[in-house]
């Protein structure tokens, strides 16, 4: 078995953040060496807390730091019909350890110092904000970089404006800095994770596993996601686990590399991924991008790491 891959989640907890970092606390091909937070689907106060509990119930000594709580520019806004006001769908989680000092722009730059070349995966599960501020303040850091595997954007229909995707719209100044930061970046868009469709036999199946108090508590989170209109209330994709996934488990996606840009201006189409997926500009194809996902396989991998935490 080869070494785990060092690696940073940036995130902003969110019920489906609270699964990806289960999944990544779970995974032998990933040794998360700091967890860093920003305002996102919640806000900071609330993210950092749920970051902190999420990891605490892993038994883990993994240090969380918090990071932004506003974009580079405009206002924050949060995403609580989705998430619920304390950003984990009301479940109430045992308070977690105290955060680690400092900023996360300053934490990761740190790790990255420390680090050998290519040996760092940094992934990102919210706005882009903490990203873009530690690469974009130190643009040579991005030789420890092994890649950048993003839940951002889609290439077709956004879930927050009609053309944007909530991380790519709440900062997209960031994820412009990341993209461009020449450091190899993977997205996985909204059109990836609506294969890992959540419907309520698959909460069923997941609540018979026999587990921990980590599976009993992502349950209960995935019991609390409201169904999605843009699915007819058959149920809801799970978004940010997909992102670790493509980390931990690559084969389980179909990548392939695309001319990416991110739309900036202040008009409707702000936050909107461009995503050349059949070459038609010309310009260079160095973004990966995740199209298939390996539905089945997938959900299995999810229930039996959730099932073996605590």
């Amino acid at each position: 078995m080869t070494a785990p891959i060092p690696t940073v989640i940036d995130c902003d907890p969110g019920t489906d953040d609270a699964l990806a970092l289960w999944l990544a606390l779970a995974s032998p091909e990933l040794e998360v060496r700091l967890v860093t937070v920003a305002g996102g689907n919640v806000g900071l106060g609330l993210t950092l807390a749920n970051a902190r509990a999420i990891v605490g119930l892993t038994g883990k000594a993994v240090p969380v730091v918090a990071g932004a709580a506003k974009p580079l520019l405009g206002e924050y806004v949060s995403e609580t019909a989705v998430h619920g006001g304390n950003g984990v769908g009301g479940v109430t989680l045992p308070e977690g350890p105290p955060a680690a000092p400092g900023l996360a722009c300053d934490a990761i730059r740190d790790l990255l110092r420390a680090a050998g070349p290519g040996e760092v995966t940094l992934i990102g599960l919210g706005p882009a904000t903490n990203l873009g501020l530690a690469l974009g303040s130190e643009p040579a850091l991005v030789e420890k970089v092994r890649e950048i595997v993003l839940m951002t954007g889609a290439w077709g229909e956004g879930n927050i404006t009609p053309g944007a995707e909530f991380n790519a719209a709440s900062d997209p100044e960031a994820l412009a800095m990341v993209l461009a930061s020449g450091a190899r970046v993977s997205l996985v868009t909204l059109d990836l994770t609506a294969q890992a469709f959540v419907t309520p036999e698959r909460v069923a199946a997941l609540r018979g596993r026999s587990g921990g108090r980590c599976l009993a508590a992502a349950v209960e989170i995935l019991s609390r996601i409201p169904p999605s209109r843009r699915f007819g209330g058959r149920g809801y994709p799970l978004h940010d686990p997909c992102a670790v996934a493509l980390a931990a488990v690559p084969g389980l996606m179909t990548v392939r590399d695309v001319a990416a840009v991110v739309e900036c201006g202040t008009g409707p189409g702000r936050g909107r991924t461009h995503l050349d997926r059949w070459g038609r500009t010309g310009a260079p194809a160095r973004t990966g991008l995740a199209e298939v996902l390996e539905a089945e396989a997938f959900f299995a991998l999810l229930e039996e790491r959730l099932a073996a935490l605590p």
